[in-house]
């Protein structure tokens, strides 16, 4: 099929590459010039594992290819997928729809022939409705339908998240959209990957629920910590307990410092406000949200009270800058908020991140940024584990103890066993873990 991706960022290059990677005709869409020429070079915009390898594999293979012309891109597309970016607004936290109104626009301009446009990117309850009524007002004569197809890839997984999902969602008004849906996916189809139909609005909707459950799957594991720290019990193995019961599940249950990153934050914002605009509060997640930013700062404090007196002059090594592994994505990442709080208590900050610290420097600043986790341990009165990254997960204690002021490991991820590194000499203090 020729399709078109509207949108070359995270999820429209993602879902672009895998579709292409299926066998269909892609055209990946962005109005950002020096974007679409790396691309074209094989430079990739965002940091994924395995992404740029796909990519030139599919333009090698005539199968996906980049422009910046909308319109010529767009013609003769039996499939044009909106995958813009929706970023919270500033002042009330409400979805800023104005990228995939403009695309709307600019496809409805273009479309020839019956053209099914699919919303991909996170939207609220109802865009679906506006962005066919902007259609039909700019091209009355028009032969389309709008369809909603939220993405639930992990950053970081993307890729496996696409090519083997846990479900494929579709919602429609016009069942001739069916078909077409049916047909850009029919290799998971075949692999007999679930698709659920269901109306426009539905859709839209599963992918905010999704989301806020998540995020509220993390908060409640993270509250439970702090309890198992109160009452002398080991979060891990509360998580593991409940996890068990397949009505919960093991997946979200690990503590931490909090949730970050491009989704969560915004979604969850963005599930309230709808909420409220139709009078129907949803009071879980309004807490989740609250409890989850003060816990960002919550973490900094369990790192002042480990490392213990003045706090002015003292150095503290941060490993990990990004809300998660695998990706370079800062975004509401729990280290900013550390960061911060360590700074405005006087406290030195060394840092390294395996890909984010380019990334990291438009929201943290007077850092020092290390080469790697050695370096960025020297004259540390404590190594602080903030992102789970695999580089960090059998460090050398040893060689750590030789250059720190101090044998101080606060585990933000749990990574390691407190007599792991009470053997190597090391004070831990993890989450969720009492004190002995």
């Amino acid at each position: 099929m020729q399709i078109t991706m509207i949108g070359s960022g995270y999820v429209g290059l993602v879902s672009g590459t895998c579709l292409a990677d299926f066998g269909h005709q892609v055209i990946c869409v962005d109005n950002d010039e020096t974007k679409i020429n790396g691309l074209l070079e094989g430079r990739m915009p965002i940091y994924e594992p395995g992404l740029a390898d796909l990519v030139l594999t599919n333009i090698r293979a005539g199968r996906l290819s980049f422009t910046t012309d909308l319109a010529s891109a767009v013609k003769g597309a039996d499939a044009v997928f909106i995958a813009v970016g929706t970023p919270a607004r500033r002042g009330d936290g409400l979805t800023d729809l104005t990228y995939v109104f403009a695309a709307a626009r600019e496809i409805a301009a273009a479309i020839e022939g019956f053209t099914v446009v699919v919303t991909k990117s996170t939207v609220p309850v109802g865009t679906g409705d506006e962005v066919e009524r902007i259609i039909r007002e700019v091209n009355p004569t028009a032969d389309f339908t709008v369809v909603s197809n939220p993405e639930f890839l992990r950053e970081g997984a993307a890729i496996a998240d696409f090519k083997k999902p846990d479900r494929i969602v579709v919602g429609l008004e016009d069942e001739r959209a069916r078909e077409v849906m049916l047909e850009i996916y029919r290799p998971l189809y075949l692999n007999q990957f679930p698709m659920q139909f269901t109306s426009r609005r539905t859709s839209e909707l599963i992918k905010y629920a999704n989301n806020a459950f998540l995020a509220m799957k993390i908060t409640f594991a993270n509250e439970m910590a702090d309890l198992c720290e109160a009452v002398g019990a080991n979060v891990l193995e509360v998580a593991r307990g409940i996890g068990l019961d397949n009505r919960i599940g093991p997946k979200f249950l690990q503590a931490g410092p909090g949730y970050g990153g491009s989704c969560f934050p915004k979604d969850t914002l963005a599930l309230v406000k709808t909420a409220q605009d139709y009078d129907s509060p949803v009071r879980l997640i309004e807490t989740t949200i609250a409890v989850n930013e003060v816990r960002k700062r919550g973490m900094a404090r369990k790192v002042m009270a480990a490392v213990g007196g003045e706090m002015r002059g003292k150095t503290i090594a941060i490993l990990g800058l990004t809300f998660k592994p695998n990706t370079d994505d800062m975004r509401e990442a729990p280290s900013i908020s550390i960061i911060q709080a360590l700074q405005d208590a006087g406290c030195i900050v060394r840092a390294y991140d395996p890909e984010g610290m380019e990334s990291s420097r438009t929201s943290i600043s007077n850092v020092h940024y290390a080469r790697d986790a050695y370096d960025c341990a020297v004259g540390a009165d404590a190594l602080v584990i903030v992102t789970e990254w695999d580089a960090f997960r059998a460090l050398n204690f040893e060689r750590l103890k030789t250059v720190m002021n101090k044998p101080l490991l606060i585990d933000l991820r749990n990574v390691y066993r407190p007599e792991e590194a009470q053997r190597h000499g090391f004070t831990h203090v993890g989450v969720g873990i009492a004190s002995r």
